[in-house]
């Protein structure tokens, strides 16, 4: 299963990719205006990080099918391994099937249902990214959601991987671990949650109490 940060910020990508393992980076429109930065100076600071072999995802701003195609052909452009998210509206679809002929990586992004997952995999999506809590909030399930979709694609054997997004808790990470999730995009801050729990802490200072009771303060290289 791959782990894919959603942050555009760089200090915490720097920092998550130093400790774990990484398999890309997503932005969105509200992601990259939260940095205030230029958009292509942020994909390059993010590549310099990361490298031209882990992929970045980075998302239309247009509606329209003409200008979703010349936006995504421009992104794409921007570096190697780089993936356009494009929503699934109706251009949205087609747009994905237009790129998809010109060899663009996409990931279907804003999915809040497996028949758009489904049709965003058939038109030639890459990934496609269903959002989970944000389907909790309207009374929906999102758990489910994703369970459907990965069952649909691997099922069917599309060349599609579903990506998990939208995320409030690590608990509907490890839920949707348990479904055989292909992808999760989180946060920083949950990412930081899963690697985290106070009596993995307690158990590390309980650990050096012990020792230094016996053996005094130290490693276990030092010699007497």
């Amino acid at each position: 299963m791959e782990l894919i940060l959603d942050t555009g910020n760089v200090i915490e990508i720097e920092d998550l990719y130093t400790h774990l393992c990484i398999d890309g980076v997503t932005t969105n429109p509200s992601i990259v205006s939260k940095e205030g930065k230029d958009f292509e100076s942020l994909i390059k600071e993010i590549d310099s990080i990361v490298g031209r072999y882990i992929p970045i995802h980075a998302q239309v701003i247009s509606t329209k099918f003409e200008d979703m195609v010349e936006e995504a052909l421009y992104i794409s452009n921007l570096r190697e391994n780089m993936y356009v998210k494009i929503p699934v509206t109706k251009d949205g679809l087609r747009a994905i099937k237009e790129l998809k002929k010109q060899g663009v990586k996409i990931t279907a992004t804003a999915i809040f249902t497996a028949h758009q997952g489904f049709l965003a995999a058939k038109a030639g999506a890459d990934y496609v990214a269903p959002y989970v809590n944000r389907i909790d909030n309207i009374s929906g399930d999102g758990v489910s959601v994703v369970s459907d979709l990965v069952n649909i694609i691997d099922t069917y054997n599309f060349n599609s991987k579903v990506v998990a997004a939208s995320f409030k808790n690590a608990q509907q990470v490890l839920d949707l671990m348990k479904v055989g999730v292909h992808s999760v995009t989180v946060p920083a801050d949950i990412c930081k949650a899963m690697m985290a729990h106070p009596l993995t802490n307690w158990s590390v200072d309980k650990f050096i109490e012990d020792w230094s009771n016996v053996f005094g303060e130290g490693t276990t290289t030092n010699k007497k």
